[in-house]
């Protein structure tokens, strides 16, 4: 995750770079149930409205989240499917809540309403993240249900107004992006606390003319669009949060928009993004799935880590038997193509590899995602002429897409 927010403070009030602060255990994002109430066009865990078998029962989920405190875990996103629809959602997130856990509640929104929303405040969520695909007919389309988008949007409202810091989830496309400007416009109508933006995940797009590309400059408008919000609520003084997701060259982006913009802050966040240190899939982010399989972050459902019904979450994320853990967790990552000979790799650390293994089966070749310029990158193209991605050799216990 890219905290837009947390750079424009900088710009605004520089404060002097503190020492680096690793936190004691990965972020847990864990799809308690697959099952939803809708079956949204981009659901990556092809929910539907019926019970799965093999789910993971309660019993599990209270064990693991004893080994997950003990593990140093630090924050638990309850996800699913829909995870209000989990007949004992309201008892893990207390348990959780009493472990002391930071809890975010990851929800379509539309099964929030009068009859749950103090169960909802009641169970103290530090955070509750409604996904929003656009304006109304826009997110109808998406959620494939009429209706939909009223009924988050009253979730929303309720959740504000009950105390509970709510925010908007967004996931760009070629069909929604238009509607990113009216998005942010209903986050100042409503006042909403937070706006996370989730890229696309671009794949199989060319290495030359990045930057002219049509997809990669709706991405470049979009992020220089965020910026200027953020740093607007930053400069007015408003408590609201700017961040984006599965694209860690934001960093970078951000990085060239300042030296553009506030060049004489630009040594400074260049340094403070050089400490972030891009992607942490594998190492400060992780994803339990709906059958107990866990893996490197959310985007990798089809590699499978092992699974908590045999083994602790504790032993499958500490072992690096596994080449893609061992190579995700080195320092640096043995990255190739483009992203192997970035200037700036210090920065994005490579970036979502999923995108990557998905595309040519390598999980170390370029991110086909990465939207900015050779040029921009400091990349000599001839430092890469011939090479090509290789089908790696990893060890798997199994691969397989939950079911």
């Amino acid at each position: 995750m890219f905290r837009i927010s947390q750079y424009m403070q900088q710009i605004h009030q520089p404060t002097p770079l503190g020492p680096k602060r690793n936190p004691p255990g990965p972020v847990v994002i864990w799809n308690l149930i697959r099952r939803c109430n809708l079956t949204c066009k981009h659901c990556y865990s092809i929910s539907a409205d019926k019970d799965f078998p093999n789910e993971i029962s309660t019993e599990t989920i209270f064990k693991t989240m004893d080994d997950l405190r003990e593990f140093g875990v630090p924050v638990l996103i309850l996800s699913g499917g829909e995870p209000l629809l989990h007949p004992d959602i309201f008892k893990i997130s207390a348990y959780a809540k009493e472990l002391g856990f930071y809890v975010g509640l990851s929800t379509n929104g539309t099964l929030i309403d009068k009859n749950n929303i103090h169960k909802i405040a009641a169970a103290k969520y530090n955070y509750v993240g409604i996904s929003i695909d656009g304006m109304r007919n826009t997110h109808d389309m998406f959620r494939r249900k009429q209706g939909s988008f009223d009924a988050a949007m009253n979730g929303i409202r309720m959740c504000r107004d009950h105390g509970i810091k709510v925010g908007l989830r967004f996931t760009m496309t070629q069909d929604n992006a238009a509607e990113l400007p009216d998005l942010l416009q209903l986050m100042d109508d409503e006042g909403i606390d937070k706006f996370y933006f989730s890229h696309l995940n671009y794949a199989g797009r060319g290495d030359k003319n990045r930057k002219d590309d049509v997809a990669h400059q709706r991405t470049r408008d979009a992020m220089d669009l965020l910026f200027d919000a953020s740093l607007t609520a930053v400069q007015q003084g408003q408590q609201r949060e700017f961040v984006t997701g599965n694209n860690d060259a934001d960093g970078v982006y951000l990085l060239h928009w300042v030296r553009r913009r506030y060049p004489q802050h630009a040594g400074a966040i260049q340094a403070r993004l050089e400490q972030w240190g891009g992607n942490s899939s594998g190492v400060n982010i992780s994803n339990i799935d709906n059958l107990g399989n866990v893996h490197p972050d959310t985007m990798w459902w089809n590699y499978n880590l092992g699974n908590i019904k045999e083994r602790p979450f504790s032993e499958i994320w500490a072992d690096i038997s596994d080449p893609l853990m061992a190579g995700l967790k080195a320092s640096p990552r043995p990255l190739r193509g483009r992203c192997g000979v970035c200037n700036h790799r210090n920065i994005c650390g490579g970036n979502t590899r999923t995108r990557a293994f998905q595309m040519t089966g390598d999980p170390w070749w370029e991110d086909p995602g990465c939207y900015l310029s050779d040029e921009e990158l400091g990349i000599d193209p001839a430092a890469i002429a011939g090479e090509q991605p290789e089908p790696p050799e990893l060890k798997t216990r199994e691969i397989r897409f939950a079911s």
